[in-house]
């Protein structure tokens, strides 16, 4: 019988802690002592600095961090876990609307008549989302489920569209086809707001109803009703997550489903609209904050000479003319020894990576490492600085942005533990140690300043938005709420008004790069679970009635043929690497698929298998579509 492993507890920082080379342990330091130390260690590295910020911390302490890279670090390479997850639902929507976030509000989606979900088991991994989604399909909205896995999501849709990993674009391509030969598109908005209609329409005349089902292995019949149900409905909302970003192509993924809005003029109208799942409390905020190696606060291009000198003025510094390193371009940067320091705020990296053996490898090949977090996670055992951080959601004040693009207050309800400090208080510190001072009174000076220098919050002061219980950018006036929807600009009849035209994406089929063969028949996708957080470092120190670890999934008839049984051992290998797992028996999966997740991965470590094969565009890896075997043990073991 194998032996239950009880999950890893990670307790709480109270104090920073120090080493004093990396061949010895942590000993517990003073501020004074932490701070000097990383400032000096930091200081030897300008030129070759990067800065990881936090998508669950605040947009105050984004903003500051972002801060710091520039003005004290004289460097753009800033970035966050946004690189891991939508960083192409950001690429992709700026790409067609100049504008990365989503489209609609959650309200909207309870008012309208069809939701697509598009590689997004929302009832697991957004489950506050999915309520809204319940109201809609009370309000009689139908909902159709495009994902590999019969997920819990799929169970409440109306049709559910179960096509091979990694043939998204085959599939909205053939949907938009048919769209075009059945007389459904909008030709009076493309006309009006895009442009690109007819390479895209050359585009996809190969993608016909049968070619896609050989391709997407979805029946001609389902492919033929989705695209009439989003065509003919009168309001709809195409939503997806990570199962659509999370390839090496995910921003051509996310261009080819803003084509069928566009074919259709489903965005820009209230109901009507394009919704991409943030994950965390503030990855969209993360962004908006400029926590981002391409953009300023606000949104604006660094490329863009008038915002670089806006900023300069008010930040009194001289800001690089050029993208910085994005998260995976970093890490590649540390292979390379051309990336030497590392301040890493509220990330673990060093399992949340695609390859993370490899990822590690890197961390620890870096001269010098300062980590600010809650916990001693597994990256930062690799530091050489720890300085103990506040908890977001309770112990500090500010704001975070949501999916739909709502700023909201959060507020300090209990006292942080030990010597923890705000994250905001130690950027601040840390920069005044290498010749920068910023007198911040508290949180709602930065966002002061922030609003200052972003049209598109300078509406929402702290009053207001306690007041209206929450504002989604943009936000220009004091005096006004904009529309919860974006770029109603598109059916304007005046053409100035209408702006920019939204241009087709013109994308085509790429395959997974890890290919399935004889030694690795297996595609291995990940996700989330309803009682799990990310690596786990929070949601793991809680019980839940619904954990029961990680195990590999599999479809009845792959366990049979493999001869394994629910809770005996089996070695899980890709070509990167292998881990034991635990087999779950699963009636969601198809024959030669594989379902695991993160969440534990001091337990069984997933992301030893996935690949780093990433998305040019946006930088983000594939952990979709891993190829992987399984191999039975020779003394086979059952879970007690």
């Amino acid at each position: 019988m194998r032996k239950k492993r009880d999950p890893r507890i990670y307790t709480r920082l109270t104090h920073p802690l120090v080493r004093d080379s990396r061949d010895e342990p942590f000993r517990q330091a003073g501020w004074d002592e932490a701070l000097s130390r990383a400032a000096a260690g930091l200081r030897a590295a300008r030129g070759a600095f990067g800065l990881f910020s936090c998508a669950r911390a605040t947009n105050e302490m984004n903003y500051v961090a972002q801060k710091f890279a520039r003005v004290v670090m004289g460097t753009n390479n800033v970035d966050s876990c946004n690189r891991t997850c939508h960083a192409p639902s950001v690429a992709g929507l700026s790409a067609a609307f100049g504008s990365g976030g989503g489209t609609s509000s959650y309200a909207e989606v309870e008012e309208t008549d069809l939701v697509v979900m598009w590689g997004s088991n929302a009832r697991f991994a957004h489950p506050i989302f999915f309520q809204h989604v319940l109201k809609g399909i009370r309000n009689g909205a139908r909902m159709y489920a495009v994902d590999p896995r019969r997920t819990s999501t799929a169970e409440w849709a109306e049709g559910w569209l179960g096509l091979n990993v990694g043939t998204d674009i085959p599939m909205a391509h053939a949907i938009g086809r048919e769209i075009i030969h059945a007389g459904l598109a909008n030709h009076a908005f493309v006309r009006r707001a895009t442009s690109g209609f007819e390479q895209y329409e050359r585009l996809v005349e190969p993608w016909t109803l049968s070619l896609a089902e050989k391709v997407t292995g979805v029946p001609a019949s389902a492919i033929r009703e989705l695209a009439h149900a989003y065509a003919r409905a009168e309001r709809a909302q195409l939503c997806w997550t990570l199962g659509i970003t999370e390839h090496h192509n995910g921003t051509d993924n996310v261009r080819a489903l803003i084509n069928l809005s566009l074919l259709t003029g489903h965005v820009g109208r209230h109901g009507s609209g394009l919704q991409p799942l943030r994950g965390q409390n503030n990855v969209q905020g993360g962004g908006d904050m400029g926590a981002i190696p391409n953009r300023l606060p606000g949104f604006q291009d660094i490329l863009d000479p008038d915002a670089r000198t806006k900023f300069e003025s008010a930040w009194d510094t001289v800001i690089e003319p050029h993208y910085g390193l994005n998260l995976t371009e970093m890490f590649e940067a540390m292979e390379e020894g051309t990336l030497k320091a590392v301040y890493c705020i509220g990330e673990n990296p060093a399992q949340s990576e695609a390859d993370s053996e490899q990822a590690v490898r890197r961390l620890r090949a870096l001269d010098f490492l300062v980590v600010q977090d809650i916990f001693l996670t597994r990256t930062a055992e690799l530091a050489d600085v720890v300085l103990p951080a506040t908890a977001g959601w309770a112990e500090t004040e500010g704001t975070t942005t949501n999916s739909e693009r709502r700023v909201q207050r959060v507020r300090a309800a209990v006292t942080p533990p030990g010597e923890a400090r705000e994250d905001i208080d130690i950027l601040r510190d840390l920069a005044a140690r290498l010749g920068h001072e910023w007198r911040y009174a508290d949180s709602e000076a930065v966002w002061n300043e922030l609003r200052s220098l972003s049209p598109d919050h300078y509406g929402m002061t702290y009053a207001r938005l306690e007041e209206e219980q929450g504002i989604q950018w943009p936000c220009p006036d004091p005096a006004r709420l904009e529309p919860t929807y974006l770029h109603g600009r598109l059916w304007a009849d005046d053409p100035a008004m209408r702006g920019r035209r939204a241009p087709f994406g013109l994308v085509r089929h790429d395959p997974p790069v890890d290919l399935t063969d004889e030694t690795y028949p297996i595609r291995l996708t990940t996700g989330r679970r309803l009682d799990s957080y990310n690596t786990g470092v929070q949601s793991g120190g809680f019980a839940s009635p619904l954990r029961r670890g990680e195990y590999v999934e599999l479809c009845p008839e792959d366990a049979e043929s493999y001869g394994v049984v629910v809770g005996e051992e089996v070695r899980v290998s890709s070509r990167r690497g292998s881990v034991l797992a635990p087999v779950w028996v699963d009636t969601a999966l198809r024959p030669g698929l594989a379902f695991m997740t993160m969440h534990f991965p001091d337990d069984v470590d997933t992301n030893r298998l996935t690949i780093e094969a990433n998305c040019p565009i946006a930088g983000t890896a594939e952990f979709k579509a891993s190829a992987i075997r399984i191999d039975k043990l020779p003394v086979a073991t059952v879970r007690s």
